[in-house]
């Protein structure tokens, strides 16, 4: 392996690493809610959490969870540069929505993606979360909003920061709609919940 690849691969691994760890499920037990996987969709993310009823553990989870890909994403750029930055930020998404601890089965990364853009290029990850906020507060459908700030998030990459940043972005944005393939499927069928309904969507 080429020495130059190394730092990469640390970058790779420490986002892995950080994406992780559950803290919905951590949150959740904490405060004796239950495990989060048997609740709701069984998303340990964000939005599912709130189905606890618990909005103060719904907040934590989501603001540690964009931590979560803040932290790695700026460790590696101070320690390998702005390509290991990057990396990192798809080691992070990976890592939440596929950790080992939990066979594999984690949240759908809106929160991560969220973390990622404002540690890369926060100009972005403000739009990216203006734009979450429109749909939300205007469709009251959180996948929906979520699928619209992804789908968008490449093209304002793009204009503020150039073309390699807009091909990271539009990585994470696709690896966000792969994640979230089912509600998708429910959009188009007109069934997916609004924020607030109950169910088992999330």
């Amino acid at each position: 392996m080429p020495i130059d690849s190394l730092p990469l691969l640390f970058a790779a691994v420490l986002g892995y690493l950080c994406g992780s760890v559950p803290f919905g499920l951590i949150l959740t037990r904490a405060a004796g809610l239950g495990d989060i996987r048997m609740i709701g969709s069984g998303n340990i993310g964000a939005t599912n959490v709130l189905r606890t009823g618990n909005r103060t553990v719904a907040a934590a989870t989501l603001v540690l969870d964009a931590l979560k890909a803040v932290v790695p994403v700026l460790l590696a750029r101070y320690f390998w540069g702005e390509d290991a930055a990057r990396i990192a930020a798809f080691g992070v998404f990976l890592g939440h929505c596929f950790p080992v601890w939990l066979g594999f089965k984690g949240g759908k990364g809106v929160a991560v993606m969220i973390g990622s853009l404002l540690a890369l290029s926060w100009p972005v990850g403000v739009i990216f979360c203006a734009v979450w906020l429109l749909i939300a507060l205007t469709r009251k459908i959180s996948s929906l909003a979520a699928l619209t700030a992804a789908a968008t998030a490449p093209i304002f990459a793009y204009v503020i920061s150039g073309e390699r940043l807009a091909l990271v972005v539009a990585g994470l944005a696709l690896l966000l709609f792969y994640q979230h393939r089912e509600n998708i499927g429910r959009l188009l069928k007109g069934a997916e919940p609004r924020i607030g309904d109950g169910g088992k969507a999330g």
